[in-house]
């Protein structure tokens, strides 16, 4: 049986408040890079598998282990990220998400002052809203190397990538609020009711 290989997907950005067209060229070739690695690195982790070299005293085998958990993280948090956008934003926070907040934040303003204050964290990574499946809580999450701090088996809801790259050729360092302004500007609110009410999308496989 053939292994699948994860094919980049393809979003159609252009014209976003405050995110330049020229950013998101940037962008899309950079989470490119990071499908392309995902599918390398399990051909890689695969190809030791075959030969019986699997050891945690094999360092190539411990790097390649490590490596992939950057890179896929890399490929989904971006595929979530550009999925939540769209050109001038798209609809309003559903009842459900509204009733969300208020029980998990006392409020739609509440929630957003507090996610806009973990992407205005020093350092880079990601503010991420994540539901617990078991509770049905939302909380704020910062996510650092995309494989780091990620809760376990919680449903991302809102990705907001706010690593430097996302918004350095349109922004100054020191103004990331600003980005974090025109994100909220783009976001597709009809994606993330569909997050909240159902299971995670698929990604793209070949």
């Amino acid at each position: 049986m053939a292994r699948p290989n994860y094919k980049p997907n393809e979003f159609k950005l252009s014209g976003l408040n405050g995110i330049s067209d020229e950013t998101l060229e940037m962008h899309f070739g950079l989470y490119q890079g990071y499908v392309k690695n995902t599918n390398l690195l399990t051909e890689q982790i695969f190809e030791i598998t075959q030969k019986k070299e699997i050891s945690g005293k094999n360092p190539a085998h411990a790097e390649l282990t490590r490596r992939m958990g950057f890179e896929y993280g890399g490929m989904v948090l971006h595929e979530y990220y550009f999925e939540n956008l769209a050109p001038k934003g798209k609809g309003s926070p559903s009842t459900e998400l509204k009733q969300a907040f208020a029980q998990s934040f006392a409020g739609e303003d509440n929630w957003r002052q507090a996610f806009a204050a973990v992407g205005e964290m020093r350092g880079v990574g990601w503010a991420i809203l994540y539901q617990d499946p078991v509770t049905e809580q939302l909380s704020n999450h910062w996510i650092a190397l995309h494989q780091n701090g990620v809760p376990s088996g919680f449903k991302p809801i809102l990705v907001m990538d706010v690593w430097e790259h996302a918004y350095l050729l349109d922004y100054k360092p020191a103004d990331r609020s600003k980005y974090i302004d025109a994100f909220f500007s783009n976001v597709n609110w009809q994606m993330v009711h569909q997050r909240l009410t159902s299971p995670a999308a698929m990604r793209a496989v070949a």
